[in-house]
């Protein structure tokens, strides 16, 4: 049995179809990068794994159950999904950090929350910083801790290096090899070669098909 199977899934709204029939099989501990050309069906893919889109016909199974017999908080806990563009919530990093443990009626841990800000090399003072005067590389960062503090089971990243400089790259990718290498299932779609040539496994999207994998 799959940890994580994507099961004839198509996604067809009105009278276009953008996925017809995908089928995956990922098992846990694999780090799976999704690419093809832009347009193909690769970040609507992610989006359904991640319970933002409902396949117009299939269904995705996640632990031996259907995504659907999941209650969608509980999912989410499991299967965190980071947006291209990261959205960010409050007004500080803190207001950030502290939102899983809200979700969870957990009392936010103010040693845990400055002690994982290295991790994406900013400092512990940056628990104080504003939203605002954060660049995009560091929102990306805090976004990406934001979604680990608790961590899932399966890591869903849409093209998150989009738009970063290189040194905020090298960094995200660390902490993406980091998150891995603790025992997350990773899930990627990227554009990106250097990704792509690192990738230890492939699937490529062509006009909502399956290529190879």
């Amino acid at each position: 049995m799959a940890f994580l199977e994507v099961k004839d899934v198509s996604f067809k709204p009105d009278d276009l179809e953008i996925l017809h029939d995908i089928n995956l099989m990922v098992a846990e501990h694999d780090f799976l990068t999704i690419t093809g050309p832009s347009g193909s069906g690769k970040s609507t893919l992610l989006k359904m794994v991640a319970s933002l889109l409902t396949p117009t016909k299939g269904e995705i199974i996640f632990q031996g159950k259907t995504l659907e017999s999941y209650p969608i908080t509980e999912y989410r806990k499991l299967v965190s999904y980071c947006f291209q563009q990261p959205v960010l919530f409050g007004k500080t990093v803190e207001d950030n950090l502290a939102f899983p443990y809200l979700v969870r009626n957990v009392e936010p841990d103010l040693a845990q929350m400055q002690a994982v800000l290295p991790m994406v090399n900013l400092p512990e003072s940056y628990l104080k910083k504003k939203i605002i005067e954060l660049s995009g590389g560091e929102k990306q960062r805090v976004a990406m801790l934001r979604n680990t503090m608790f961590p899932p089971k399966v890591l869903l990243l849409d093209e998150v290096m989009v738009g970063l400089d290189e040194d905020s790259k090298v960094i995200v990718q660390h902490f993406i090899e980091k998150m891995y290498e603790k025992g997350m299932t990773v899930l990627q779609v990227t554009h990106d070669s250097e990704e792509i040539r690192a990738a230890k496994k492939i699937v490529v999207i062509v006009q909502g098909r399956v290529k190879n994998g």
